[in-house]
């Protein structure tokens, strides 16, 4: 599995768009109106690496089966009908001899009979069960072996938590939103539908995550999905460009590898030892710009050097730190 735990920090900056609209709120953007910071969920970037990574050829188990939207009892149900008769898949999913003679004896020659034996409440071997589930996520689905996933369908009922998680993205700077716009659509039938569009001015978002190597041993991730973790994460936002999305980039990514012996945390949230502030008005030693006029990185002093030097020197033989793995956009290596 993989080799270390890890923490890491992800910033992104979204520029007239909607980074995560809220559907409790007219779909606008998500914020803390307390302290006018902009808001993304979790889910939300990791939608994006599932589409990106599923751009890149491979299969991903949260996903459309076709072009509709399924559950996941009806997505699990599609998956084993296009693997239950290849003896070669099963046993390779199986991976033990025992187990796969078990699923041979109760196969079935009908795939609906044979599904309906598995996807069942009392299935007729829960272990030949688990054992497919498992060689599934291990061999197919690199999301849930990023993600984890919480399955309940009848029969496959385990939990699996991700090596890879995230928190709750928030802005750095604070955020002001765009006057609405009326945007109409014009139907087939000469009809029209109304709705509103909502869009952040300028959005510097930070996310802090966890790569846990215990976790690694529940979904079977590697180092390679890691590898197309961090691929993934900077890439996916420009990579699949909607309406709403378009004008989004990434900006720096800091993955913290700690040596063994060590596990998350050693830092805390690696957000809060970063600051981002609008810039001085020109002329000025003490004055800055209305957080109303920010529109980009350059509107923004960012303060990312104590972090950067306070891991610096945790690094090496005897300290918590293996190395630290560090990527950013030609405009944010000034600030480094």
């Amino acid at each position: 599995m993989i080799s270390n735990n890890s923490d890491f920090l992800f910033i992104y900056e979204a520029i007239q768009c909607n980074p995560n609209g809220d559907p409790d709120q007219e779909n606008k953007p998500r914020m803390d109106y307390d302290t006018n910071t902009n808001l993304v969920t979790d889910t939300r970037v990791k939608r994006y690496v599932r589409d990106f990574l599923k751009q890149g050829g491979e299969e991903i188990f949260v996903d459309m089966e076709g072009d509709a939207k399924v559950t996941m009892d009806d997505k699990l149900r599609a998956v084993l009908s296009r693997v239950w008769d290849d003896d070669d898949i099963m046993k390779a999913l199986i991976s033990d001899e025992s187990l796969f003679k078990s699923y041979q004896e109760l196969k079935e020659k009908d795939v609906e009979k044979t599904i309906k034996k598995l996807v069942n409440k009392k299935p007729e071997n829960k272990a030949v069960n688990l054992a497919i589930l498992s060689g599934l996520v291990r061999q197919k689905f690199i999301d849930i072996r990023l993600f984890g996933s919480a399955f309940a369908v009848d029969g496959f009922n385990r939990s699996m938590t991700g090596p890879v998680q995230l928190n709750w993205g928030y802005s750095l700077n604070k955020v002001h939103l765009m006057d609405s716009n009326t945007i109409v659509s014009i139907m087939n039938d000469g009809n029209s539908t109304f709705g509103k569009d909502y869009r952040v001015k300028y959005s510097l978002l930070s996310f802090h995550g966890t790569i846990n190597k215990a976790a690694s041993d529940t979904t079977g991730m590697t180092d390679k999905d890691i590898a197309a973790f961090r691929n993934a994460i900077w890439q996916s936002l420009a990579a699949n460009p909607t309406r709403t999305k378009l004008n989004q980039y990434p900006k720096l990514y800091i993955e913290v590898v700690y040596n063994d012996g060590f596990h998350n945390g050693c830092f805390g949230d690696l957000r809060s030892h970063i600051s981002a502030q609008p810039k001085r008005k020109e002329g000025s030693e003490n004055e800055r710009i209305d957080d109303v006029e920010v529109r980009g990185l350059s509107d923004l002093e960012i303060n990312v050097k104590d972090l950067i030097a306070t891991l610096k020197a945790k690094t090496g033989k005897n300290q918590p730190i293996k190395e630290v793995i560090i990527k950013a956009a030609p405009d944010f290596e000034k600030i480094l």
